[in-house]
């Protein structure tokens, strides 16, 4: 085949010789802009895992490489006054002149046409090639003239950077946090060759424009970072190699999403490679690796399916296929990487203390976990666990295996947690009347000896037409306060577990069916009458709610304030108010679902006027030493309708009304909405809730595993997790949690005793076998 490479980075080069080495009949050639053996930047940051993967497919270069990699294992933190380091991490850079100068001479020795100082307009400057591949950067310019096929979504972030190097080798990933008068800066810095370290400035827009620095020159930038970083670089210059770019090289990063990466032009198949076809953010280092791996895949389904010109488009076809799934796995943690330094001064530098922002710093990107941290480095993680132990209470002896952060206590008023770990309200659809029956015993009741440290029942309806099911518990007469202090009585007397109650109302997606026989499908016979804040159904066929007028807002209020007086009286320990998933409450404060235009409707005080109008009458009759939480549907995932940053505003009305805590859910608002799923989709809504805001949350959705919960709590992204499905799978879910990573100093019900320790004994065999 006739190959053109336009671009000569790390994915031109590395595809041309891959392809040569491998089909040595291949004519290929590499077109590059810049002047032989020259290039701008400073030094990139590869892993373990991309080495192994360059050994195989190209063990010569690859030696050549490793030779002039610096490793370095440890990471240190400059952070208000202190300097804090953990070890274990395997880094390996260098330089990336020095990287493409190896690549270079490779392509030469195995034939690879070189051509520099080359502007090249478009693909069909190439008329004779059977594939171009376009690595032709951000910027691409074939990208650009097929726009419409490969439909690329580039953002330009917020923050700006600046990417400088200086002469001192440091022997740590260092990043250096400092505050100004107008905002925080953060350095990233690596040492990449014996005596040259890279070193990126970042800030944001606002502190960007208050100290004037697009007005500077690149030397007039340079000295401020100079005068910033001085402590740091204790005397060393900062330098840049970008005299090239005007202005003070300054810049924003674009995040580049393309929706397909080959076309055919007519005479060429071309294809997208490296940073014409993504970007991931340099907060992970990642660039790099993601157009050497892209060279790497393209080569390998030439291998799978032939080199020659009949087997390009299932090749591209593959090779898009497989790419896509890792590309998008390392953009996820790169945009989590990426979004935490750009909200890093508001949100964590300015209210977490030195170790908890360390460690916030280091799990950023969500692919460091707890336990990975202790393989790293377990003397730190340690010291990390006996701080947030003692701040939490627990007075740790030396010698002794200090409690991971979702064992430790919380206190909320005066009710003290045993555990950071809650049973989440979660739909049973099984009373009758309303009432708690032998079923909701037995379930709650074995949750309760299941090692949670608070047990809520499934939202309880404060009057028979909020409801959502005929199905759903409800607290509206005296004989279901009765029942609910028969569970209290249960709960205390099996373990130290506490009992909470939340309080609901379905409005608009009441009188349906249990999901069983039907999710969301309204009654056959039986229904009642619905309200809303706007007369809009859930469904197209669901039943027409009537927009509540003034009476009804005062029936409902006093509902609800009948039953918080009923749950004091059975002895429920914690109150919450769902106004979340599209329900009564949640229908007010949603401009979907809320189409007023009296008092109720239009402004965030508008839509919040009822909801809190309840949540005051509710907290005035509430015990004043008992806590109450508010349920929020953080991101309504469809257009026109809340956003994370909507719901900050709500949080903070529903704090200095008196909530103690924010529980953060989303979404089931809009029946068309479109949430994007994951591990721990929905925590980020409760760290910017609590850093921001300034108010306890509990952290839901998608939390599986101590190694999640500890991740949360540790990073103070959240003070509480509420775990929904695993307790349903597991009602001792929090018991066997702790004994699979090793807490044996848990408490068991007593009558379980006996099988403690066989559970702890049959994990510690099974780990052990998986090790040899």
């Amino acid at each position: 085949m006739r190959i053109v490479c336009i671009g000569g980075g790390p994915a031109g080069l590395y595809l041309g010789l891959l392809m040569k080495r491998r089909h040595p009949e291949h004519v290929i050639t590499v077109v590059e802009r810049n002047k032989p053996y020259d290039t701008f930047g400073w030094g990139v940051v590869f892993s373990d895992a991309m080495m192994s993967a360059m050994r195989l497919a190209d063990p010569e270069s690859a030696a050549e490489i490793e030779d002039a990699f610096n490793h370095w294992d440890d990471i240190e933190l400059v952070f208000k006054g202190t300097r804090q380091r953990t070890t274990g991490h395997g880094f390996i850079g260098i330089g990336r002149k020095h990287l493409l100068n190896i690549l270079q001479r490779r392509c030469e020795a195995l034939g690879v046409e070189l051509v520099f100082e080359r502007e090249v307009e478009s693909d069909l400057e190439y008329p004779d090639a059977d594939l171009i591949v376009a690595c032709d950067g951000v910027n691409s310019r074939i990208r650009a003239r097929y726009a419409e096929q490969f439909q690329p979504d580039m953002v330009i972030r917020p923050n700006r950077f600046i990417w400088l190097g200086t002469k001192k080798a440091f022997d740590a990933f260092t990043f250096d946090f400092q505050k100004t008068e107008h905002g925080w800066f953060q350095a990233h810095i690596y040492k990449f060759d014996a005596e040259t370290s890279t070193f990126i400035v970042e800030t944001t827009e606002e502190a960007y424009n208050a100290h004037g620095l697009g007005e500077l020159d690149q030397q007039a930038s340079i000295e401020f970072c100079e005068k910033i970083f001085a402590e740091t670089l204790d005397g060393a210059k900062l330098l840049t190699n970008a005299r090239h770019l005007r202005g003070s090289a300054w810049l924003n990063f674009s995040r580049l999403i393309c929706g397909k990466w080959s076309v055919f032009n007519g005479k060429s198949h071309v294809v997208l490679m490296g940073d014409a076809a993504h970007t991931a953010h340099f907060a992970i280092g990642s660039g790099t690796k993601l157009a050497l791996d892209d060279a790497i895949e393209l080569a390998n389904q030439f291998d799978r399916h032939g080199h020659g010109r009949a087997g390009i488009e299932t090749v591209l076809d593959a090779y898009e296929e497989v790419r896509r799934v890792d590309v998008a796995r390392i953009q996820n943690a790169a945009r989590n990487a990426m979004e935490w330094f750009e909200v890093v001064g508001h949100r964590y530098a300015d209210t977490l203390e030195p170790p908890q922002f360390f460690y916030s710093m280091l799990t950023r990107s969500q692919r460091i976990s707890h336990e990975n941290l202790r393989l790293r480095d377990r003397s730190w993680l340690e010291g990390f666990e006996r701080w947030f132990a003692e701040r939490s209470g627990i007075a740790v002896k030396d010698g002794e295996r200090v409690p991971p952060p979702m064992l430790t206590p919380h206190r909320v008023r005066g009710l003290s947690l045993a555990n950071r770990i809650m049973v989440s309200p979660m739909a049973m659809y099984s009373a009758q009347d309303g009432l708690i029956d032998d079923f909701h015993i037995a379930h709650l009741g074995a949750r309760a000896m299941g090692g949670a440290a608070l047990v809520f029942a499934e939202m309880t309806c404060v009057s028979p037409d909020a409801r959502i099911t005929p199905g759903c518990l409800g607290l509206w007469n005296d004989a279901q306060a009765a029942q609910w202090r028969r569970l209290v009585e249960l709960v205390h007397g099996v373990g130290h577990a506490k009992v909470g109650i939340q309080l609901g109302h379905a409005g608009r997606k009441g009188a349906t069916r249990v999901p069983w026989e039907g999710i969301d499908q309204p009654l056959e016979s039986g229904e009642w009458p619905l309200i809303s804040a706007s007369a809009l159904p859930y469904l197209p066929h669901s039943q027409m709610p009537r927009t509540m007028d003034r009476s009804d807002m005062d029936r409902v209020r006093d509902d609800f304030v009948a039953a918080t007086g009923r749950a004091a009286a059975a002895g429920v320990e914690w109150l919450e108010l769902h106004c979340a998933h599209g329900y009564l409450l949640s229908s007010f404060l949603s401009p979907l679902t809320n189409r007023r235009t009296d008092e109720y409707g239009g402004s965030h005080e508008n839509r919040a006027r009822f909801p809190l109008e309840v949540f005051k009458a509710m907290r005035a009759v509430w015990p004043s030493d008992r806590p109450m939480s508010v349920r929020l549907s953080c991101h309504d995932w469809t257009d026109g309708g809340n956003i994370p940053a909507d719901a900050a505003v709500f949080a903070a009305m529903f704090k200095e009304a008196g909530a103690d805590l924010i529980d953060c859910s989303s979404g089931q608002v809009w029946k068309d909405e479109r949430p994007i799923y994951g591990r721990l989709f929905q925590t980020p809504f409760a760290d910017l809730i609590r850093n921001e805001v300034g108010i306890e949350t509990i952290a839901v959705g998608a939390i599986s595993e101590a190694d999640h919960a500890n991740s949360i709590l540790a990073a103070g992204r959240a003070d509480l997790c509420a775990i929904a499905r695993p307790h349903l799978a597991d009602p001792a879910w929090t018991l066997h949690e702790a004994a699979r990573i090793g807490i044996t100093k848990v408490e068991w019900p007593k009558q379980y005793l006996s099988a403690k320790g066989q559970y702890e004994t049959n994990l510690a065999r099974a780990a052990a076998a998986s090790a040899q």
